[in-house]
């Protein structure tokens, strides 16, 4: 203890149990034992006289403390890690940034491309975390994020990299069905993040949405979505320009020719307070110009 400040061991240990809820797989995340993790939340409860956790057989719960205290700690962990990132950056250890990115753009475009833009700044390390929500960056530890919506977020500065442009029916090739019945009597697959786009293709096309379209299974990623419509599982709805290598190579196929037409797209962007670092106005450019 320095000036009453726990153990930067233990804050880690209570942070991972309260994230994850068990001792056991903050254990895994931390590279400890589970009695290791369970000793330094205990010693770190006797040392502030709060009971954190309730324990009821091998479940833990948070107290009404421990929550709000968690969501504390979770954000001054983040902070430090944030702050460590950007040392980094600044030194001649080697450059750093640290980018938040939706999970498919991130496994279907950005990875993909990244070999280019090593080659270009070897020194540069991009390290990738999932966001699937907005968020504002004096909160969380990112340099910058690569995100779907339909505008920059509030209090950030960035660039459009690409306009979604249109979502398009994908099934595989094999599935049984009539060209004449369109999608009737097909599965549709729908994405959890975007519960309203079966519906609005069909009003789109002059269409009745009916109980039979509504009632197909939800997908969390769109590479779930289309792993489902390449095993013949039914017909998804997602954006062409991820869809285009499977239909390039006959994986999937395009049952009907109407589309849904989107004005939304994918942006880049940053904290308008902060001032860039170098590595991050590289990657920038290197994003405007493979974009």
């Amino acid at each position: 203890m320095r000036n009453g400040i726990p153990n930067l061991s233990a804050l880690q240990a209570f942070e991972a149990s309260a994230r994850l809820g068990s001792f056991s797989r903050a254990a895994e995340e931390l590279a400890l034992t589970h009695s290791a993790v369970y000793r330094q939340v205990a010693s770190l409860e006797a040392r502030l006289g709060v009971q954190l956790f309730t324990r009821v057989r091998r479940r833990i719960v948070l107290t009404e403390h421990g929550a709000e205290y968690a969501g504390r700690i979770r954000h001054h962990l983040d902070q430090i890690e944030k702050d460590t990132f950007g040392l980094v950056s600044r030194t001649g250890m080697g450059r750093s940034i640290h980018i938040a990115v939706v999970p498919t753009l991130a496994t279907t475009w950005l990875i993909p491309r990244l070999p280019g833009f090593q080659q270009q700044y070897p020194d540069i390390s991009v390290s990738l975390s999932v966001r699937t929500l907005p968020f504002q960056f004096k909160d969380q530890p990112f340099d910058g994020a690569l995100y779907h919506a339909s505008s920059l977020w509030p209090g950030t500065q960035g660039v459009l990299l690409f306009p979604e442009k249109k979502l398009v029916p994908v099934c595989a090739p094999h599935l049984p069905r009539r060209e004449e019945d369109g999608l009737a009597g097909l599965t549709h697959l729908h994405l959890s993040s975007r519960p309203d786009a079966w519906r609005l293709w069909y009003g789109a096309n002059g269409q009745s949405y009916g109980p039979q379209a509504a009632g197909g299974p939800r997908y969390e990623l769109f590479t779930m979505m289309l792993a489902a419509a390449e095993a013949g599982l039914g017909v998804g709805l997602v954006p062409h320009f991820l869809a285009s290598p499977a239909l390039e190579e006959g994986r999937l196929v395009q049952p009907v020719p109407q589309v849904l037409t989107v004005g939304q797209g994918y942006y880049f962007g940053y904290s308008q307070r902060d001032e860039r670092s170098e590595a991050l106005r590289a990657f920038e450019r290197w994003l405007r110009s493979v974009a």
